[in-house]
């Protein structure tokens, strides 16, 4: 068994938890839209080497989408959808903007 499955995570690269939570489906696109500025933690951009913790706020804008989400929990492994999805939740304002902009 992996020593890193048995410990509790306080914090975890930004990348790896992006490929985890599925929002990129390699480590190497999730590096590539934080070397070209596609994900801001507070306003900022961030180096994939960043870690991160539970409750950070994040805006991560792929293709058209942009998406506001909290980080609700840590994973360093790629799981299936249904976990992955349990990784993180959208802000009610960020679901409002992306609804009203697919209306346009």
């Amino acid at each position: 068994m992996n020593k890193s499955s048995t410990k509790t995570l306080t914090s975890v690269r930004i990348d790896k938890w992006l490929w985890a939570a599925r929002f990129f489906k390699t480590r190497s696109q999730a590096k590539q839209a934080l070397e070209g500025g596609k994900i801001h933690i507070n306003g900022q951009r961030v180096k994939a080497s960043k870690d991160i913790h539970v409750g950070i706020l994040m805006t991560v804008r792929q293709g058209w989408d942009e998406k506001e989400i909290h980080v609700e929990a840590l994973s360093e492994q790629r799981r299936g959808a249904d976990e992955a999805s349990t990784l993180y939740s959208e802000t009610e304002a960020s679901i409002a903007a992306r609804k009203l902009k697919a209306e346009q």
